[in-house]
């Protein structure tokens, strides 16, 4: 087992993302639909995977939701701490660790991923971050807001008018990956598959 460290550069990745998802989640958090702020973060969050690898960008989502805990308001709408876990959109904050993961173990399993390797791992990331993100949503909401007469279906009614903006953005991410890849993997050394 090759042994593998973080480079400054690596590190800036991680932090520049950290950064991007924080951005993400309040440059358009002001508008909301049933309490869910409309945010930029499954781009960040799918992008990270895609250009940084599973480990690297998984650990950017890792990074962003641990200083959101501990107490910069990084979060939608400027929030954070540990609150954020008992609301409905603590799902989503946890499925951009899960999507990033995927998504850069997609692209890792190409020696030279293409347009349509990029196409999927993005989209398969886009599937987690609703599956769990809406999961859990709903769960929120029927069990800690009282809402109880909540059904799943109606959760994800309440996500498609996101779903037609998450779906603009993933085919941009997917349609931008192939150009900025190969730049930023000739940098980084921290991937799934060590050098040769």
């Amino acid at each position: 087992m090759v042994k593998q460290r973080f480079r400054a550069l690596d590190i800036t990745y991680v932090a520049m993302f950290a950064a991007l998802m924080a951005i993400g989640a309040n440059a358009t958090s002001f508008i909301t639909i049933a309490s869910i702020p409309l945010t930029l973060q499954t781009f960040f969050a799918i992008l990270a995977g895609a250009l940084l690898g599973s480990r690297l960008g998984s650990l950017s989502m890792i990074v962003y939701t641990l200083v959101g805990f501990l107490g910069v308001p990084v979060f939608a709408k400027l929030s954070n701490g540990y609150a954020a876990i008992m609301g409905p959109t603590f799902g989503f904050i946890l499925s951009f660790i899960i999507l990033a993961f995927v998504t850069g173990k997609i692209v890792e399993a190409k020696s030279k991923p293409t347009l349509t390797t990029f196409f999927i791992a993005c989209f398969v990331g886009l599937i987690l971050n609703y599956v769990i993100g809406t999961t859990y949503m709903y769960a929120s909401f029927k069990y800690f807001l009282g809402m109880e007469d909540l059904t799943y279906l109606e959760a994800w009614k309440w996500m498609v008018v996101f779903l037609y903006k998450d779906i603009a953005v993933t085919v941009l991410a997917a349609l931008l990956c192939p150009k900025v890849y190969k730049a930023v993997n000739k940098t980084s050394k921290l991937t799934s598959k060590p050098a040769a």
